[in-house]
């Protein structure tokens, strides 16, 4: 977020496609749609924080990926430690909601629609701590124009 405040915005997803492919990148060729004005950090270690951070729009949260709890993820509410805490992975906390009783984080991957649930991840909350997957460590979100 701070390259786009500091480069002058950001290419939409729609414009300039996440291939998953090495390649040159021809950022000079797409129109720069949005820009970063402020960048606000959620209190770490708070489900409420965060929470109310989602209601204010996409937020950038990371993750410990590098396990098979995470990296096989299909379906439910992930609430296990085997997640881990160590964080290795940015992605986006775009909802939340309650399955089972258990209330989640909704997060979109970068790992494109067929990962995870056509994309998308369900992860506990917990009152407060790292969180499951570490989620509730570092947060951030943007003001746009």
């Amino acid at each position: 977020m701070q390259w786009i405040e500091s480069n002058g915005g950001q290419t939409l997803t729609s414009d300039y496609p996440y291939t998953a492919v090495d390649g040159t990148c021809n950022a000079s060729a797409v129109p720069k749609e949005v820009d970063v004005s402020q960048i606000h950090t959620v209190t770490p270690s708070s489900a409420a924080q965060l929470l109310a951070a989602i209601d204010i729009g996409p937020v950038s949260v990371t993750v410990e990926a590098d396990t098979s709890t995470f990296q096989y993820y299909t379906s439910g509410v992930v609430n296990s430690s085997a997640c881990g805490t160590t964080l290795d992975h940015a992605i986006t906390a775009v909802g939340y909601g309650t399955e089972s009783g258990q209330q989640y984080y909704l997060v979109r991957n970068s790992w494109g629609a067929s990962w995870g649930d056509a994309g998308y991840i369900k992860i506990a909350t917990q009152a407060s701590g790292p969180g499951i997957c570490g989620i509730q460590q570092t947060s951030v979100w943007p003001n746009t124009n």
